[in-house]
């Protein structure tokens, strides 16, 4: 079960946005300017930037998670966001004789196929002790572990890019694992940033259509947009 827990990140990160936006059009000090910053102020600021577009500020404010419980399908497409800074435990220098390891509901679901999977991946897990016990390094035993593997790693993302990973992946159209693993990140943001914690959300709630081939169905794609304009002429 994928778990996620907030370790480290920029203090006060809300005022420090909208310091740093401040300070662009202001003949004081970024400190100065913190100390006058009402949560008011502060709240309205980032609204403002966040219409306008103005996210540069938001690279100022880092959040760092330990991440455990999820597989290499999902660590994978994670590292697809390469405005980030990741470290992985190593299954080079790890030997997993402990072997845990993700099963889709689609497949737990359907006992049959189930049965299948476990013994597919407990064979491929002794095979994998055989060849360390042999002498085979586990940096070359680890090549027939599954995708299925659990994995953990620690993840640094400033805000900016924490907007545009969760617009993408929490949108329903992505992949199950991926978006519940950044459920459990936007939750642990709301928790010392709530204003911030709010825009983590899908693209389309931002652009008020779904820019997608294909529509989840909360909001109409865009095609559907114009020819529902079309229509209404």
């Amino acid at each position: 079960m994928v778990n996620v827990v907030l370790i480290s990140h920029t203090p006060d990160p809300e005022r420090t946005i909208a310091a740093a936006a401040r300070v662009s059009a202001s003949p004081v000090s970024a400190v100065e300017l913190l100390e006058k910053l009402t949560p008011d102020r502060v709240d309205r600021l980032i609204r403002r930037l966040l219409s306008s577009g103005h996210l540069s500020v938001f690279e100022h404010v880092s959040f760092t998670f330990a991440i455990e419980g999820i597989s290499r399908v999902t660590s994978h497409q994670l590292v697809r966001h390469r405005l980030a800074s990741y470290t992985q435990q190593s299954q080079r220098y790890v030997s997993l004789k402990e072997f845990n390891y993700i099963t889709p509901a689609t497949i737990s679901d359907k006992p049959e196929w189930g049965d299948k999977y476990h013994e597919m991946v407990r064979a491929a897990h002794d095979l994998y002790l055989k060849m360390l016990d042999a002498g085979i390094p586990a940096e070359d035993a680890r090549y027939v572990l599954p995708n299925a593997a659990e994995t953990r790693l620690v993840m640094t993302m400033n805000a900016r890019e924490l907007i545009h990973a969760c617009s993408l992946r929490l949108c329903l159209r992505a992949q199950w694992e991926i978006v519940e693993l950044f459920e459990h990140i936007k939750a642990e943001v709301e928790k010392v940033a709530p204003r911030l914690g709010a825009e983590l959300k899908p693209k389309c709630y931002r652009l008020g259509y779904c820019d997608e081939v294909q529509s989840c169905g909360i909001f109409p794609t865009r095609a559907e947009l114009a020819d529902k304009g079309e229509r209404g002429k």
